[in-house]
């Protein structure tokens, strides 16, 4: 019985799947499609040595930084990446005394 279930499940998944793996198991005739495939293995194997962080990426990265900061009125050591910090005092709030109607 479960030899069954299994015989008729696999030409399911199968079906389900194909669309997903068609276009990996293809050679890419598109020269775009195919760049993408090349960033992609790229991508992988900087991920797999930690070498993602490019230096010539990095120095592009502090410039735009550097620019966006002159831009928005921060300082040189303010920190872009991080989330602001809001200060938000209680006002506050003088009690008078109800008088008593006539």
């Amino acid at each position: 019985m479960l030899s069954r279930r299994i015989v008729e499940f696999i030409p399911k998944l199968w079906n389900r799947n194909f669309g997903v793996f068609a276009p990996v198991l293809q050679k890419a005739i598109d020269p775009i499609q195919q760049l993408f495939l090349d960033k992609i293995k790229e991508y992988k194997a900087l991920s797999a040595t930690g070498k993602m962080k490019i230096p010539d990426d990095q120095k592009e990265l502090k410039s735009e930084v550097e620019k966006l900061v002159k831009q928005y009125g921060g300082s040189d050591g303010t920190d872009l990446s991080s989330f602001p910090k809001f200060n938000f005092p209680d006002p506050v709030i003088e009690v008078t005394p109800l008088q008593p109607s006539k």
